[in-house]
């Protein structure tokens, strides 16, 4: 397993030890460190991405503030709320070809 992976398991379940509400709607999400270069020289910055469909996206939206106290005590600098089924159906994405995996993971997200 790669180090993002493993942080973002650690995310999800601090999250639903402490917050289980908040839990039980991210079980219906997919939960990604996203790492990010910015910068000259480049610093990377770290940050979690929540995936989910358009009927979740309110329920994350209305948690983020305990999502970004997790996160925050992690060190991460961040969560964004996606879009699953919007960056799913977007014509120039490249997520098909360059995350295979994350790409079938969010068909079952958007589902």
């Amino acid at each position: 397993m790669i180090a993002e992976d493993i942080l973002a398991q650690e995310f999800t379940r601090i999250v639903t030890h402490y917050y289980p509400k908040t839990g039980e709607i991210l079980a219906k999400c997919h939960v990604k460190v996203i790492t990010s270069f910015w910068g000259r020289p480049a610093k990377r910055f770290q940050y979690i991405g929540v995936y989910c469909s358009d009927e979740i996206m309110p329920y994350v939206q209305a948690q983020k503030e305990i999502l970004r106290e997790v996160a925050a005590n992690m060190g991460l600098i961040q969560v964004v709320c996606i879009n699953a089924k919007r960056l799913l159906r977007d014509p120039l994405s490249k997520l098909r070809h360059s995350e295979p995996r994350l790409w079938l993971e969010l068909h079952l997200v958007a589902a």
